[in-house]
């Protein structure tokens, strides 16, 4: 799988790192902002980028890959993943997928039109140890309740404190706690239960609108399900899902499910079926053999997910007052 790269940030970085060490994926060209030349050329030695673009549109045009990777600030993911799509290229986003629903609908009803593969990079739905969760779950009866927990405090948040906004508490960047800490929760339990009946989010919201943490409670026929998660705090991560005959208990935050037990009366039974190390490279091994075989099938299934999840995100940030740009956008939209 040949892949062009949007974008020079961390996640990234992270992505190339995991790139490089894979025999079957390759990255062939890095388009990247204006000011970030320094940066472009540091990965492209690094890593032995053949082509540079200042350009999107040359970037789109380079035949020499397929697939595009937006890794760019989340206020762009919509519009970067769109012309992508536009250009005949495959796309893999990162998360979160967009700002809002009615824009993951649209990249959706976009790839489908141009017979397109589309991705959110969500590594969790990818890994082996996340599907035995969901083979297993009737062996722990009617579920009751569930509790995610990811909380880490931010590199940027003493900086925030003193009236630095960077692009991770910025709502006119698509940022906060619940799109960039609180998705991997609500993913977790989405692509095991679909979509709740009901959401409610609180949330600590900091002195320009945006949470810092906050409490996400989705309410299912007949179970409970509290997320938590913050960039202003630490705390240990882990999630639980508690039933009637037993419990399972993921020792790792929601999006890498290491370390997953089953729980019940007869015994308990440990999971670790995914053995390589770093998920992300699981998650392209596995977008790489769903492009190969064409299972188109299987790809809008995850991505009927990730448009639940948007759902959910947008619902949740709309009921405690947190506005994005593209919010006011929407209003502009339907008011001309």
């Amino acid at each position: 799988m040949k892949v062009g790269i949007l974008g020079s940030g961390m996640i990234v970085h992270s992505a190339l790192s995991v790139i490089n060490q894979m025999k079957t994926v390759s990255c062939e060209a890095l388009w990247y902002r204006a000011g970030d030349e320094h940066t472009a050329e540091s990965l492209k030695e690094k890593y032995q980028i053949e082509n540079l673009y200042s350009d999107l549109d040359a970037f789109l045009k380079d035949a020499a890959f397929e697939v595009v990777y937006v890794g760019v600030i989340n206020s762009a993911h919509y519009e970067y993943a769109k012309k992508a799509l536009e250009a005949g290229k495959h796309v893999i986003c990162e998360k979160p997928f967009t700002s809002n629903a009615q824009q993951a609908i649209e990249l959706v009803e976009l790839a489908k039109a141009k017979d397109l593969f589309l991705f959110e990079a969500v590594m969790l739905r990818y890994l082996k140890n996340y599907r035995k969760i969901q083979e297993k779950l009737e062996e722990i009866g009617e579920i009751k309740l569930i509790q995610c927990n990811y909380s880490q405090y931010s590199s940027r948040y003493s900086s925030y404190k003193q009236g630095n906004v960077l692009p991770a508490f910025n709502p006119a960047l698509s940022g906060g706690s619940l799109y960039d800490i609180n998705v991997y929760n609500i993913h977790f339990v989405v692509g095991l239960f679909g979509k709740p009946e009901k959401v409610h989010y609180f949330a600590n919201i900091g002195f320009n609108g945006i949470d810092t943490s906050g409490v996400a409670i989705l309410e299912y026929p007949t179970f409970k399900v509290v997320c938590c998660g913050a960039k202003d705090s630490d705390s240990k991560a882990g999630c639980q899902i508690q039933g009637e005959k037993g419990y399972f208990h993921i020792d790792s935050m929601a999006g890498t499910a290491k370390n997953v037990s089953l729980i019940n009366k007869e015994a308990t039974t440990i999971f670790a079926d995914d053995v390589i190390d770093n998920p992300m490279e699981n998650e392209f091994s596995v977008i790489e053999q769903l492009i190969e075989t064409k299972d188109y099938e299987a790809t809008y299934s995850y991505m009927k997910k990730s448009v639940i999840t948007m759902t959910v995100l947008e619902e949740c940030r709309k009921q405690a007052g947190i506005h994005f740009a593209v919010d006011e956008e929407a209003e502009v939209t339907m008011g001309s």
